[in-house]
């Protein structure tokens, strides 16, 4: 019989392997192959922009392959070193040994997390907005709170983040903001804020200190790589040109650098106005209506894959995914996972990780029970 150590190794290893299978690390190695013979021809660098998407793909699959690559090796050595102890009936070794088997179960449940991203965009960038809804002055000062949240949640992972367009409230807050963020798996971490965000406190704006319910709209989207086919006819085109209402900077607010696309079949409106001229700003705006089109063509799929299933029932914008109570109490609540937390202050300052994991495992465990009904 196996000690105990090798036999929870062993599992450890079968469940490696099953998620080398399901993360497909093989095709990834491929990949990795593909994109080094790629990177070493003589004109890869032609195209900067592209080359340095190429290389940044590059780097992040060979990071995420060579961590499971180093687990699944330091497993099998583990159990090696484990295996000449147990012959030659050093006690001592064994005792020590146990804490470096708990240490690569960890390892393993901190990687375990990333198979959670298995969705088509997961791995991209994002494009987010926040739109004040309900509430007034209140609702304007709870989208700023909320755009505060997200940039500190983006700078703990490390993110990039770049804010293109913002329409600054008459006393307070924002009535809208839209920001790309930048960096690995951003799209498959904020896709689960999409929808209304619903705020209860005291409000600081009203002389007698009442308690105020505002709400917002968050809307993610995901960064759409140019291998993307988006059709957008120039005829389908309104393009406007306005002066800028950003912050100040070289020919801000001088001159009519900045940019509203309206997309006539769907009425889809987007602006850019914080890049320093009306083409960078057009290429930005240009950029966020391929994503916003993209999303909706996903979406009318979704729709109608349901509706042929029996299973479609209309979506109300009023219904709001998360709760913020600060008054009376103190409590954040997800209105889908029921994941809550009364440490209000720590989400508003950006510590979203419990809340994604909440959504995405929720998301996971739909996509499983999906799978065993089909099986049906």
């Amino acid at each position: 019989m196996s000690h105990p150590l090798v036999e929870r190794l062993a599992s450890l290893r079968r469940r490696i392997f099953d998620a080398w299978r399901v993360l497909g690390i093989d095709a990834q190695l491929s990949d990795i192959a593909a994109l080094e013979v790629e990177s070493s021809a003589p004109d890869f660098w032609s195209d900067q922009e592209r080359a340095r998407r190429e290389s940044q793909k590059l780097a992040d699959l060979k990071d995420d392959v060579g961590t499971w690559q180093t687990l699944r090796k330091d497993v099998d050595d583990l159990i090696d070193l484990i295996q000449v102890a147990e012959e030659e009936k050093d006690e001592s070794t064994l005792a020590e040994m146990e804490s470096s088997v708990t240490m690569l179960e960890d390892r393993y449940g901190t990687l375990e997390f990333s198979m959670l991203f298995s969705g088509a965009h997961d791995a991209s960038s994002a494009v987010m907005s926040i739109h004040a809804g309900a509430g007034g002055t209140d609702a304007q000062d709870w989208a700023e709170m909320l755009l505060r949240m997200y940039v500190r949640y983006a700078e703990k992972k490390g993110w990039k983040v770049r804010l293109v367009d913002e329409s600054r409230g008459t006393e307070a807050g924002i009535k809208s903001a839209t920001m790309f963020v930048e960096g690995k798996n951003v799209y498959g971490h904020l896709r689960g804020e999409a929808g209304v965000h619903r705020l209860v406190r005291l409000s600081p704006f009203n002389a007698d200190h009442l308690r105020q319910t505002s709400f917002a709209l968050v809307e993610v989207l995901p960064e759409v790589d140019e291998s993307v086919q988006i059709d957008i006819k120039p005829e389908d085109l309104r393009i406007d040109t306005f002066m800028s209402g950003g912050k100040g900077g070289q020919s801000v607010n001088t001159t009519y650098s900045a940019v509203r696309l309206v997309h006539l079949p769907t009425n889809i409106v987007v602006s850019c106005q914080n890049e320093r001229s009306q083409q960078q700003n057009k290429e930005t705006a240009m950029q966020i209506l391929r994503a916003k089109l993209l999303k909706l063509r996903e979406e009318e799929m979704a729709k109608e894959k349901k509706e042929l299933r029996g299973e479609f029932h209309s979506a109300e914008w009023g219904n709001q995914i998360r709760n913020y109570v600060i008054h009376p109490y103190q409590l954040v609540k997800d209105a889908r996972t029921d994941f809550e937390t009364t440490e209000t202050e720590k989400v508003l300052d950006g510590d979203l990780d419990r809340f994604v994991e909440a959504y995405l495992r929720m998301q996971a465990e739909k996509r499983d029970m999906s799978g065993e009904l089909n099986k049906e």
